[in-house]
């Protein structure tokens, strides 16, 4: 069912079990959970799938090592468990990654957890070796059973910058410990909606659809790509719009209570071939100066630095600044002091707001320390509403999954349903039936050739791409005339007509941010934005002076928001 005909269908057929406003991880997280347990759901987004604060992470799956400090044990157990869990599910975009700690002291920080229990201490102290060694064995010992990764391991000075030669020398010794990274999560926003759909045909994901109003009765949503209002009759409603949470409430007429209070985070894309060889594929994890953490990421050929932490209340006037720009380039400076960064080496930034619960008291204080646990904050059906709404409430990428669940297990409640499937061990994706070892991978390669017949490093390069949905590309891009594209040869022309006919792309900015990682390392020009407009032109209809309207707006959404100047 395409676009227009699932529109239509909400006008004819209004009443639904369960509508999810809001479109990032969690929102799609549970309605993907809801459609695997048989419930009819409508997902609306008002942007892109994932193109609010959950594209605006740090591309991290981890436990949060710090988050013991703050006695947040539950969280780090949950986190760590829900971590080896995506890299089963999804092999394709959780990806095992070494994590390595600069360490400058010994026994600093022994205090910071007695203090900030007793409310004596407000931001975070300088985390010495001692502190660091016992948060790490703990890690460990949460996934001693079934354990997916090694154990961490310290280094004296010596090895340390014998390991890291670029380190700064004044180092006491080097951790080490493996967490995971996404490099793609926007993706996994996207192929959770599809798997979704395709599991249930009652449940329907659009892009570009707010919710605008509400009644006793019911939601009206409006179409922002065509202007159309819909109103529709749910059951049970979940807001999941994240720092948007408020301003939603408020929209369908459940506002007046304060549940978010969020903080922005800013990153840097660097094209500084130095730095990303003396991490040497590890992240280098560190405090800076005024304790916050803070992290160098490789990141396919480029480097990414981040991230800040400042409290916002207007989430879509998160743009990264340039005090954030000179603290994310200066703190380099501490690990890694002989390489220099610069300005000019910085090809794409991003910014975005972390859902975080509001503070009664305030929010005064150390922003970092700031629970990154999750809750449901529940209005339910009465005199003014004849259904509960339901608000997801701060959260991280990597417990997305154990949120939904909780999520949909409310709305299972209020709709008087049980559970009937986990989606514990439930791939996403290209993470379907995905190939383990690199025998595996060869013989799946090799089958794929023998239908597809496709070079064999084309078809190992779309693999890395996109999994096992790989396969479906490949014969799309063998069945016709395929060549790579004039202005960014990485990609071809029926690869981005696949994306085009199968990913809900609605806007050219969707193909470039969330559907391909083009334009975040740098290979944005003029020229290939003219050039992906001619092939959006036919799939999607779109007329000379829409191409012209897209390749506009695509412009001003990558200066304006990333700062890129094309």
């Amino acid at each position: 069912m395409n676009r227009r005909d699932t529109l239509q269908t909400i006008k004819d057929n209004p009443d639904l079990s369960v509508l999810i406003i809001g479109g990032g991880v969690n929102g799609i997280g549970a309605f993907r959970d809801l459609a695997l347990n048989g419930v009819d759901a409508l997902l609306v987004e008002r942007g892109d799938f994932g193109s609010g604060a959950s594209a605006a992470s740090s591309h991290m799956l981890h436990g949060g090592i710090r988050y013991l400090e703050n006695g947040e044990f539950r969280l780090v157990n949950e986190a760590l468990h829900e971590r080896d869990r995506m890299l089963m599910n999804a092999p394709h975009y959780a990806k095992p990654l070494r994590t390595t700690i600069p360490i400058f002291r010994w026994f600093s920080g022994l205090l910071n957890a007695p203090l900030k229990f007793l409310n004596l201490l407000d931001r975070p102290g300088e985390r010495g070796a001692l502190v660091i060694k016992i948060g790490l064995t703990f890690y460990d010992f949460l996934v001693r059973k079934g354990r997916a990764m090694p154990r961490h391991e310290f280094r004296l000075r010596k090895a340390a910058l014998r390991e890291y030669p670029g380190l700064n020398p004044v180092i006491i010794c080097a951790a080490s410990y493996y967490d995971a990274w996404m490099p793609a999560p926007e993706r996994i926003c996207l192929e959770m909606a599809l798997d979704a759909e395709a599991a249930n045909s009652r449940c329907r994901a659009l892009n570009y659809v707010s919710a605008i109003a509400g009644d006793r009765e019911g939601v009206v949503l409006r179409d922002e790509l065509r202007g159309g209002e819909y109103r529709v009759k749910p059951k049970v409603v979940i807001n999941a719009a994240g720092p948007w949470i408020d301003f939603v409430n408020e929209d369908v007429g459940a506002g007046g209570q304060r549940f978010i209070g969020g903080t922005k985070g800013s990153h840097l894309i660097l094209d500084q071939p130095d730095l990303l060889a003396a991490a040497r594929d590890s992240e280098i994890f560190f405090e800076n100066d005024d304790g916050r953490i803070v992290l160098i990421l490789p990141f396919f050929n480029r480097v990414m630095i981040g991230t800040t932490d400042i409290r916002i209340d207007q989430p879509d006037e998160a743009v990264i600044t340039d005090a954030e720009i000179d603290y994310l380039l200066a703190m380099v400076g501490k690990v890694f002091p002989r390489i220099g960064v610069e300005r000019s080496q910085i090809v794409f930034s991003f910014s975005g707001v972390r859902p975080l619960p509001y503070s009664d008291g305030g929010q005064s204080g150390n922003a970092g320390q700031i629970s990154r646990d999750h809750s449901i904050r529940t209005m339910p059906a009465g005199i003014k509403r004849a259904y509960p709404i339901h608000s997801l409430i701060g959260g991280k990428w990597t417990t997305f999954r154990a949120f939904s669940e909780q999520a949909a297990d409310q709305a299972l409640d209020d709709l008087g349903r049980a559970r009937a499937v986990s989606t514990e061990r439930i791939s996403i994706g290209g993470g379907h039936a995905y190939p383990r070892s690199d025998a595996e991978r060869d013989r799946w390669l090799g089958d794929l050739q023998g239908r597809a017949e496709l070079p064999l490093p084309r078809l190992r390069q779309l693999f890395e791409r996109y999994g096992t949905r790989a396969e479906d590309i490949a014969v799309f891009i063998a069945t016709g005339t395929d060549r790579p594209l004039a202005n960014h040869a990485d990609y071809s022309r029926r690869e981005i007509e696949f994306i085009l006919k199968c990913e809900k792309v609605e806007h050219l900015d969707d193909l470039l941010l969330r559907r391909t990682l083009i334009a975040m390392l740098g290979g944005s020009s003029r020229d290939l934005l003219t050039e992906l407009a001619g092939i959006c032109a036919e799939p999607l209809g779109w007329t000379d002076e829409r191409k012209a309207a897209e390749i506009k707006r695509a412009i001003a959404i990558l200066r304006d928001k990333h700062r890129v100047e094309l």
